[in-house]
């Protein structure tokens, strides 16, 4: 694995800094630097600029709208866009159902769904987890009975709960996991549906996180037409589907390029912080330790993806390996997080969005990281918990990789 960086290489970085530097937005920027709840239309401004450019899907073949970069080129990309905080792609349509659509779709459903998948203008949510199957994701009771319409085309009636949905108010689509054969095997009788979330008996409703944030909804689905030409692959084939989407997010999950610039950001408010002795928290010793022993756990993660990364290049797709990545980055993402409050102190006591409000004259008190350093820690306890949890992920590696 050769890690140094060709001069074309080093070319390509240059072009993305530039890049960067001259068309992210600069009211996007604001809001980030202010730590303002991004709206949607706060989050498909850099996903537009990144689709004129031809960007926005890095690891899209070419045929489908990618740029056709190397391996090496999509690693640099990753690591430029952390080191200049850039508000990441969100990963819905880009990283999980699109490369779903082009590797199992029909011709029609690729025509119809990516290229407004990577404009933009098809938003889309994950529809997985439900009250009773989250990491035990095949025992779902969403349901979808299958039927003829009064127009001679074939339909399915969908009834069900998802839950934990992302962002669900701003999606156009959703992408769901439901149970079309209750008489099968747990896992075989499972169909992958794409669904309208205009569709007359769609429901959102939403789930505020202890962070005081509305990210995650319930979505409700109660005599849901779907057509059936909205079916990715075969009927009850859908786990296929299911299980390849999966090794993808949990890849993206790890988020090392992110964790670098987190750790960079521990660095810069650790040399101002001071320790209850007077010294800065980089002198102290505990604390120092536990920043070096975070930047050890990253490097080596760092070395694992690259060589996942590598295997990609030579044709392999994400494996076993993408449940180590999950693992290991979800956990430094975690402890990035315990740091930084652990270094806000009192100060970071639980701060909501929205304070202060216009007109008021109070105002978070301590240093200006401090007031989001909670709700940001509370936030993330998610990680290790979506994609499959992380005691799930032991167990795939203990089978797939240990043969245990």
């Amino acid at each position: 694995m050769n890690l140094d960086f060709s001069p074309e290489d080093v070319a390509f970085r240059d072009e993305v800094r530039a890049f960067i530097a001259e068309n992210y937005p600069a009211g996007l920027r604001e809001k980030q630097e202010e730590g303002e709840e991004m709206a949607k239309e706060d989050f498909l401004a850099w996903h537009r600029v990144l689709a004129n450019k031809g960007w926005v899907a890095p690891a899209w073949p070419e045929k489908f709208g990618g740029p056709g970069w190397t391996s090496v080129q999509r690693y640099i990309w990753s690591e430029e866009t952390a080191r200049a905080d850039c508000v990441p792609i969100l990963p819905f349509g880009i990283n999980m159902v699109g490369p779903v659509i082009y590797t199992f779709a029909t011709p029609e459903q690729k025509e119809r769904f990516l290229p407004k998948t990577l404009s933009g203008d098809i938003w889309w949510c994950q529809g997985y987890s439900e009250p009773g199957a989250g990491s035990d994701l095949a025992s779902l009771k969403t349901k979808a009975e299958r039927f003829t319409g009064d127009d001679g085309k074939e339909y399915y009636l969908v009834n069900g709960q998802k839950t934990w949905t992302t962002l669900a108010q701003h999606a156009d689509w959703i992408f769901c996991l439901v149970r079309t054969d209750p008489t099968a095997k747990i896992q075989e009788g499972i169909s992958f549906l794409l669904i309208d979330m205009k569709s007359p008996g769609v429901t959102v409703r939403p789930i505020i996180t202890l962070g005081g944030e509305h990210e995650v909804n319930e979505v409700w689905l109660e005599n849901v037409k779907v057509p059936v030409e909205n079916r990715i692959f075969e009927e009850n084939k859908g786990w296929t589907c299911a299980k390849f989407l999966l090794a993808h997010e949990r890849s993206g999950i790890a988020g090392v390029a992110r964790s670098k610039r987190g750790i960079e950001r521990i660095r810069a408010i650790a040399s101002t912080e001071m320790s209850d002795d007077g010294e800065n928290l980089l002198a102290d010793p505990v604390f120092k330790r536990k920043v070096a022993e975070l930047e050890i756990d990253l490097t080596a993660l760092e070395y694992t993806e690259l060589r996942t990364l590598a295997g990609e290049a030579a044709g392999k797709g994400p494996g076993p390996e993408s449940s180590v990545l999950k693992i290991k980055g979800t956990e430094i993402q975690q402890r990035i997080t315990e740091l930084v409050l652990e270094a806000a102190g009192h100060y970071g006591a639980p701060y909501f969005r929205g304070f202060p409000n216009d007109g008021d004259n109070a105002h978070p008190i301590g240093p200006d990281f401090a007031h989001r350093s909670a709700p940001h820690y509370f936030n993330v306890r998610k990680t290790s918990i979506y994609g499959g949890s992380n005691e799930i992920q032991r167990n795939i590696i203990a089978k797939m990789v240990l043969g245990l």
